[in-house]
């Protein structure tokens, strides 16, 4: 029987504000209004200076803290776990803590230290949190649905509730991990925006008019709070990359096959013509390095039997790095300014133009690039996500019978739609092969206009028109989604911070469909202002090494006020 949703909603949303300890409570919750960046300083009025100190260091930092015997687990664990309630009640970016657990984990690898004067493994001491996709022992995963509430999975009386780990949870256990938290999602994990009927909606904490992005929402607003120095997200369309851009972050989209998804939850299980991929967010691109290549450690493809037994290549990152010592020429980009159906709006734009001159001013070359076939791709990508015709999803609104967001009505609507046949898929598979084939010959064919021998390291282009959207207005997808169309590695680079006196459309600007007016209509540059504003740089299949290290250079070139 469908029970009282919202009631049921309203228990689980209690009970993850009544986890948090009545020390780390806050008194009052300021209004937007009132308060519309809790970033910095803001926040850190509720924390110790140590407390500050370990949170606002990187997760490399932090390991290399701990192995030194300078900062303890526990002392590392505690303080994020202080931070994260703080950035759950400021932004609702949580939806399951275990924070006893996670101290008793500390305690655990304390004395592991203590005794062999070692750590257990490169991420000792690292607290990561985990977006509610994963399943943890003695957690519960709900993914935002009412329905999955004391259930695995939907599934009620299963003996896997709270008993099952994915394969990426035992990993970071063997690392050294500290695990402590799961992060908010959209129900369904498809929009852009985070939203559910348990926590409602995840704010953007640089700016909470605007939204954290999704489907990794949480784990970007934590983060950006640093309530978390590194987290896990998944992306099918630009589920860690949105998030990443919205809150000033790093994150990449690996290729499908070099990190391990099995054992999670997941929307549309068994549509295999996309694949959602997981990867790492966080403060820096060292950060993610850090967990990618301990993750490889671990030989995934072992215990995953969709991982590509691809261990970490340091030649990749040789290769970016003898580059940019001028060793082997210079590097080279292609820039993509449009999609030619959405422009960027001013601050994506803007950020666009300091990248370029950032990369040129560092002595390297930058290229047009028109995304070869660029409707016919994104056409045949977006199919993927109804194929069943949204059959999955609806199948687990029915279980409590909760209303859907509008922001899943857009694609899925009230009521499932016929699914398609296997004659569709197939041609529609035929149809993204082929478009793959003619997106890598145009690549290939930038050896003749680069001048360095080789075809372009990494195009430039936007993540999303917006700096983050508006709430209920993240209305074009088409710069993440042909990503993951292509199957390309892709990160994000934080760049610069909106401006309201200098982001402005040209007084003669047109709309170029109607697609683009409604982008340019609603953007508010008052609105914006203080938002963080970044780009993604795509690389070709399986280039995890190279464009973690193209992020963590231009990262640099940016800072040195080269742009």
């Amino acid at each position: 029987m469908v029970t009282d949703w919202k009631a049921t909603a309203l228990a689980k949303r209690q009970a993850i504000l009544d986890s948090i300890p009545e020390r780390w409570r806050l008194p009052k919750i300021p209004s937007v209004e009132e308060q519309k960046d809790v970033t910095g300083s803001y926040i850190q009025q509720f924390l110790e200076s140590k407390e500050i100190d370990i949170t606002e260091t990187d997760a490399v930092g932090i390991a290399e803290k701990v192995a030194a015997g300078e900062w303890s687990a526990v002392d590392v664990t505690q303080a994020f776990c202080h931070r994260a309630s703080l950035a759950h009640q400021l932004v609702n970016c949580l939806h399951e803590t275990f924070f006893d657990a996670a101290i008793a984990d500390a305690k655990a690898l304390d004395a592991h230290y203590a005794e062999h004067k070692k750590t257990k493994g490169p991420l000792h001491g690292v607290p990561v949190s985990l977006k509610d996709q994963f399943h943890v022992k003695d957690v519960e995963t709900t993914m935002g649905y009412v329905g999955w509430i004391g259930t695995h999975e939907g599934k009620s009386g299963d003996p896997k509730y709270k008993t099952y780990e994915s394969e990426m949870v035992r990993e970071l256990r063997d690392l050294g991990a500290i695990l402590y938290c799961k992060t908010s999602v959209p129900h369904t994990l498809m929009a852009g925006e985070t939203v559910n009927n348990i926590i409602g909606y995840t704010w953007n904490p640089k700016d909470r008019f605007l939204c954290s992005g999704g489907s990794s929402g949480g784990e970007g607003a934590l983060i950006g709070l640093k309530g978390s120095p590194v987290g896990l997200g998944t992306d099918i369309g630009g589920s860690i990359r949105i998030p990443a851009a919205f809150n000033g972050l790093y994150g990449i989209r690996p290729s499908v096959g070099r990190m391990p998804y099995e054992g999670m939850a997941n929307s549309m299980d068994g549509q295999n013509s996309v694949l959602s991929v997981v990867g790492p967010l966080g403060t820096t691109a060292r950060s993610l390095k850090l967990v990618v290549k301990s993750i490889l450690s671990q030989e995934p493809w072992r215990h995953d039997p969709n991982v590509v037994e691809i261990p970490w290549r340091d030649s990749q990152e040789k290769e970016v790095w003898d580059t940019v010592d001028g060793s082997t020429g210079q590097l080279t980009f292609g820039l993509m300014k449009t999609d030619n159906i959405v422009n960027p709006q001013p601050p994506v734009a803007r950020a666009l133009q300091m990248v370029v001159r950032a990369v040129e001013k560092a002595g390297h070359k930058v290229i047009s690039w028109e995304s070869p076939a660029h409707t016919d791709g994104l056409t045949a990508t977006l199919k993927t996500w109804t194929l069943d015709g949204g059959r999955d999803i609806h199948d687990s609104f029915a279980l409590s019978g909760e209303s859907i967001a509008d922001q899943i009505k857009i694609a899925y609507g009230d009521v499932a739609k016929e699914e398609k046949t296997a004659s569709f898929i197939a041609k529609n598979n035929v149809a993204l092969r082929q478009w793959k084939k003619q997106y890598m010959d145009a690549w290939n064919a930038t050896v003749s206009t680069t001048g360095t021998g080789r075809p372009i390291d990494a195009i430039i282009a936007p993540l999303a028109p917006y700096p983050a959207a508006r709430p209920k207005k993240y209305k074009w997808y088409g710069y993440s989604v042909f990503v993951n169309g292509l199957d390309y590695t892709s990160v994000v680079v934080p760049v610069t911070i909106a401006d309201k006196n200098v982001d402005k459309y040209e007084d003669d600007y047109r709309p170029i469909n109607d697609q683009d007016k409604e982008c340019y209509e609603d953007y508010d540059a008052e609105m914006y202002d203080g938002a963080h504003v970044a780009v993604q740089l795509i690389g070709r299949r399986f280039q995890e090494e190279k464009m973690l290290a193209l992020a963590e250079y231009m990262g640099q070139i940016l800072k040195s006020g080269k742009a």
